[in-house]
């Protein structure tokens, strides 16, 4: 037996089948369990796990369709509208799932309705129903109240008024109904009848268009899974060809023949349907995954996806041409694939002159179409006006200066004597006042040049006679 707090009570939330036979069910107190069992054997509820075991059957759901959401703590909601003729009908689909998670040694109740709340009730109260399009409302009119699935008090008045059924709730108006329960009942009601319907929320990306291969004999091997996505991004590049379009994000589910379910992704920096690119980016992917693919007694069906499509013309949304941009955002993808996304970036300009605020650093592959360039600063003899190397924090220094203006004679940096031999400047920067940057004091860089031939980046925090001690700091070196 499982059991778990609820309401200020320990109570039942899951019993097998020999606990059944005697009487017990979920919901009752543990106290009286254990009065008509008394060495009954409890282990205490481990939400998380269950939620964790539930995502893990409705991953490896998606074999039967990509549109599967989570009815928790027990349940699971599978959309087959317009995939049930692949597996020879809506009853032959019901039977399949429910034999597939058997397997897996769990206690399947299933039904088939229009919606998921008829689905739900009927699979609670009528195990194996398969009801036609249309005819919910038939279908669910024997049932128990309980089959609305809402709080007990409402089935407690709904039981004293003597509306024991689906059927005899359906025939009260609704007007008395909302007025005595509220909207959300009759809406529940609705939904029960086949006259509403409640959309569920998929917990997994829905894909634009999918390509899969079933195999007679599992495939172990990283050639054979390797093949298998060539197949599939070619069979995906034809029918995006056709659209006249071109993906940025691929999906490989990997379906195992014993049920569990491997997800994996590929993002591209521009849309594109050159299966070798996405073969590559893939092997890329497995090659470098922390938790290598596992195919245990191997994988029975795989399973290739298409995201995010875009608008391409002609052959540009393959990555075959030689141009200069399009090589950087191949490295890119490639590298992204490999270490992740999140750590292939680029600088992105932003609206503002404080040095350490003019770029931020963005994913490369979402950052193409918006990326700007930098405006280029304007060169000398003595090289570019701003070093591309700035400290992430500006390190202060101890320097002697001219006043009020001068740049500095000579500075202490990290225990290290400086003598200041060229110095070109200041260029001032003030706070930005449209931006109530009030604590910022006015900054006079320069650029100089030590004796040993090294050049930094150095400011004045501050002015002489305006600040009670200005502050010397090193922004950056141009080294």
């Amino acid at each position: 037996m499982v059991a778990d707090k609820i309401a200020n009570a320990l109570r039942l939330t899951a019993v097998d089948p020999d606990a059944a036979r005697l009487g017990l069910k979920p919901g009752m107190a543990l106290a009286d369990a254990r009065a008509r069992i008394p060495d009954l054997a409890v282990a205490s509820a481990d939400r998380y796990a269950d939620l964790a075991l539930l995502e893990a059957i409705a991953d490896a759901s998606e074999r039967f369709t990509p549109l599967v959401a989570l009815d928790p703590p027990h349940g699971l909601i599978l959309d087959v509208t317009g995939v049930a003729h692949l597996f020879g009908g809506e009853t032959a689909t019901l039977e399949k799932v429910r034999a597939w998670i058997a397997r897996q040694d769990f206690c399947v109740r299933a039904a088939l309705a229009g919606t998921a709340d008829a689905a739900r009730a009927l699979a609670r109260f009528a195990d194996g129903a398969v009801v036609a399009e249309g005819a919910e409302k038939e279908a669910v009119s024997a049932l128990p109240a309980e089959a609305l699935d809402v709080a007990g008090a409402i089935i407690h008045a709904l039981r004293r008024a003597g509306l024991k059924t689906i059927g005899q709730i359906a025939t009260r108006g609704r007007g008395e109904l909302r007025t005595r329960f509220g909207s959300e009942f009759v809406f529940t009601l609705d939904c029960l009848l086949g006259e509403a319907e409640r959309p569920i929320a998929p917990r997994a990306f829905v894909p634009d268009v999918v390509a899969e291969q079933n195999f007679a004999e599992p495939v172990v091997s990283a050639t054979a899974i390797a093949g298998a996505i060539l197949r599939l991004a070619a069979n995906l590049a034809s029918r995006l060809e056709r659209r006249g379009e071109g993906a940025r994000r691929f999906e490989a589910g990997f379906f195992r023949a014993d049920g569990q379910m491997r997800r994996i992704a590929v993002e591209t920096g521009e849309a594109t349907r050159d299966c070798g690119t996405v073969e590559r980016l893939f092997r890329e992917k497995l090659d470098a995954l922390s938790d290598p693919l596992d195919p245990g007694f191997g994988f029975d069906l795989i399973r290739l996806s298409a995201g995010f499509l875009q608008p391409v013309e002609g052959k540009s949304g393959t990555l075959d041409a030689k141009d200069h941009e399009r090589e950087i955002r191949r490295l890119a993808d490639r590298l992204a694939a490999r270490l992740g996304s999140h750590r292939v970036l680029v600088l992105q300009p932003q609206d503002t002159h404080i040095p350490e605020r003019e770029a931020v650093a963005a994913p490369a592959q979402s950052a193409w179409d918006s990326k700007q360039d930098f405006s280029a600063n304007p060169d000398t003899d003595d090289g570019a006006q701003r070093p591309l190397r700035l400290f992430a924090r500006p390190e202060p220094v101890e320097a002697v200066a001219e006043i009020p203006d001068g740049p500095p004679l000579r500075f202490r940096w990290r225990n290290v004597l400086h003598h200041v031999v060229k110095a070109d400047g200041p260029e001032r920067i003030a706070p930005e006042w449209w931006r109530h940057d009030e604590a910022m004091p006015v900054r006079d860089y320069f650029r100089i040049q030590d004796s040993l031939g090294r050049r930094f980046w150095i400011y004045r925090a501050g002015m002489y006679g305006e600040t009670a001690r200005p502050r010397w700091y090193v922004h950056g070196s141009f080294a």
